[in-house]
């Protein structure tokens, strides 16, 4: 039996096949998807993923949708950042 390094953590059930950069790739998203993350409704650390882009908070019971591995994404953000544009310019005018 071959022992495994602490550098592979949760893709060491992989061993050496499909590469080293796809094994990296699918540690990353696995420690991220599987950590708690902010609420946005009352901001505890007590989101985890319920299954493929939904997310649920343990304390308030806050259900929501995100992304497949995160539960904000980049684009979310970029999105919710235009949408609070548009509706500040809205009650300027």
């Amino acid at each position: 039996m071959v022992t495994r390094t602490k550098k592979t953590k949760s893709t060491a059930r992989f061993g050496t096949r499909y590469g080293s950069r796809l094994r990296k790739d699918v540690r990353k998203i696995e420690e991220t998807s599987k950590v708690y993350h902010r609420c946005p409704r009352c901001r505890m650390l007590k989101v985890k993923k319920v299954s493929v882009g939904i997310w649920k908070c343990r304390k308030c019971d806050y259900t929501y949708t995100g992304g497949a591995w995160q539960p904000i994404t980049n684009t979310g953000k970029r999105i919710n950042r235009t949408a609070a544009q548009i509706q500040e310019r809205r009650f300027e005018d």
